[in-house]
């Protein structure tokens, strides 16, 4: 289900996100944080891939980059931009063979696995020992989603993050906001948390339209504040970096 519902939006996404304000303030904030953490010539995973953004910013950096996505149709479009793509949910990384320098998944793909552990075993199989990945998920408090939906009368929405069973996106995906104490542990066997930042703290989700002036002032407190404690908590994404042990 997941799958065929980003199949329906595939060739619209990067017009609706990727190439949205909002889309490319939040992505370069989490290039920030991943470009150092791997170098030319290292092979990571790209999870979740979609249209390719993320491998085409590591490929100009010489980095190999294996994407993998549940959706065919988000696969076809990262080929056609020259990424090395398959077509392989996350839930079935274990099919893989071979090591990886790392791995990255942005933007919560994560969200829509309904268990971290397998996940994690997997990466823990794939990822060399001292490699990085970087997992940007989806946190269960955003301060800028529930302040603008109280605001629209939105009260149901305005709290879903907080519902243990996750909730309904409007493209018809179950996305679950597991907590920064759950990922961890999942991980916890193969992985040890090095980092953390919060992405979209001040600049708001992509639903919230503001000038693009203004989405600019908002993204340099963001880079003053992203590591902040409590503060990076209520971002709209959490990105993660584990280093394998």
């Amino acid at each position: 289900m997941s799958a065929a519902a980003f199949d329906r939006i595939a060739e619209q996404y990067d017009r609706l996100w990727t190439g949205s304000a909002v889309g490319r303030l939040q992505r370069e904030a989490v290039w920030r944080a991943v470009d150092p953490l791997f170098r030319p010539g290292d092979s990571i995973l790209d999870l979740g891939c979609g249209t390719g953004e993320d491998a085409l910013h590591l490929m100009a950096a010489g980095v190999n980059v294996q994407g993998i996505d549940a959706s065919p149709a988000m696969v076809q479009i990262a080929r056609s931009r020259g990424v090395n793509a398959r077509t392989l949910p996350i839930e079935s990384l274990d099919q893989l063979e071979g090591k990886f320098d790392g791995a990255l998944s942005n933007f919560g793909p994560l969200n829509c696995v309904p268990q971290l552990e397998p996940v994690a075993r997997a990466l823990g199989h794939l990822i060399r020992r001292g490699g990085r990945i970087a997992l940007c998920l989806m946190g269960r408090c955003c301060l800028w989603e529930t302040a603008y939906l109280l605001c629209h009368g939105a009260w149901g929405k305005a709290v879903r993050r907080l519902h243990r069973t996750g909730a309904r996106s409007s493209i018809g995906v179950r996305v679950l906001y597991p907590s920064l104490h759950e990922v961890i542990h999942a991980f916890r066997r193969h992985f040890q948390l090095a980092c953390w930042y919060g992405i979209g703290v001040t600049v708001p989700p992509s639903y919230v339209h503001m000038q693009e002036r203004v989405l600019r002032c908002a993204a340099a407190v963001d880079r003053r504040i992203w590591r902040m404690p409590l503060v990076r908590a209520i971002a709209d994404h959490r990105l993660l970096v584990f280093t394998r042990i």
